[in-house]
């Protein structure tokens, strides 16, 4: 039921909220955070810096200004401190990979009624896309990973486990942080051929070349060799129908010996599946760039475990800022 009561200044807000995210996206893809640094400088400065037009690089730094994305003192403009640690290249929690992403999705956004119509995705799935296009989406779930998972994994006890299958794992965030938080564990990234410079390059800068492998493969149509203690299946179940998402979770458990681990990391709808807010509007994200991908319940989640023969599932009791959420199982 609805039952907030909304005022029109508040609907023509969200109508035009799209001024904001595109003013973000410039300025991103523009490097503007990254160029100023540490610095104060004046528009003039910024444009030459930039090799953009003065007048209008002005506009962008002052609605950043606005947008409280940029401090102005006099005609000076500087980072704030939440845009030098999350908008500059220059931090280790640079989120302008994933912004860049989202930057990709903006055109298929404004044919959200195309595909409610016809039920059919207006994209390629950002995985299958051009070089740019995956490359933005790789370093983007990296930098998503790379802020959530010391958030999440100390909440998962896998210490008695010593091989982690992490299926679909792209860089390999997971499974990094995963060997770091758990010194005995080694792990397997299993993905796309295409995905392997990344995920070398990721896992090599971690210098955890020595515990952590890749093996490419479909995880649709490609077996997964070896044998596991426990499964990560990490935001991959979203991206397929239930039937993709059945294959998926009975390879992960096919893979794992008597007693393993499976753990699901999802955007994870209530049983009603209309909230909470981002899995529902992720579930869209869906609809537009995938043939049935989709955002799942609990209770469908914990369905598809069942059916594959697990016991004692259990949906661990952590929240995250996109209320992503985990589902454990015995094999």
């Amino acid at each position: 039921m609805a039952n907030r009561k909304w005022h029109p200044g508040e609907l023509l807000e969200l109508s035009g909220y799209f001024w904001k995210t595109c003013t973000l996206h410039a300025a991103i893809k523009l490097d503007v955070f990254t160029f100023l640094g540490d610095k104060h400088m004046s528009a003039d400065a910024v444009a030459a810096g930039l090799k953009v037009a003065p007048d209008a690089v002005q506009r962008l730094l002052n609605a950043l200004v606005a947008m409280e994305l940029l401090a102005k003192a006099g005609d000076q403009y500087a980072n704030s401190p939440s845009s030098a640690a999350f908008l500059s290249k220059k931090s280790p929690q640079y989120l302008g990979n994933i912004i860049m992403h989202h930057h990709h999705l903006v055109e298929s956004w404004a044919q959200l009624d195309v595909s409610v119509q016809t039920g059919k995705p207006v994209r390629q799935r950002s995985s299958f896309s051009d070089e740019e296009w995956r490359e933005s989406f790789l370093m983007g779930m990296f930098n998503m990973a790379m802020n959530m998972a010391p958030m999440l994994i100390p909440e998962i006890d896998i210490s008695a486990r010593r091989h982690l299958l992490d299926i679909g794992g792209g860089p390999g965030t997971y499974a990094i942080h995963f060997c770091r938080h758990n010194p005995d564990l080694k792990a397997t990234v299993f993905d796309l051929p295409t995905t392997r410079p990344f995920a070398e390059q990721t896992i090599k800068r971690f210098e955890l070349s020595d515990r952590i492998d890749f093996q490419a493969g479909n995880y649709l149509k490609d077996e997964i060799k070896g044998r596991y203690d426990a499964a990560w299946l990490s935001h991959i179940l979203h991206g397929e129908g239930p039937d993709g998402c059945h294959q998926i979770i009975q390879k992960a458990v096919a893979a794992l010996k008597p007693g393993g681990i499976i753990i699901i990391h999802e955007f994870i709808l209530n049983n009603s599946m209309d909230g909470p807010l981002f899995p529902a509007l992720f579930s869209l994200n869906m609809l537009l760039g995938t043939e049935a991908g989709q955002a799942y319940s609990e209770q469908q989640l914990r369905g598809m475990l069942s059916a594959a023969g697990a016991k004692e599932i259990n949906r661990l009791p952590v929240r995250t800022p996109n209320d992503s959420g985990i589902i454990t199982a015995l094999i």
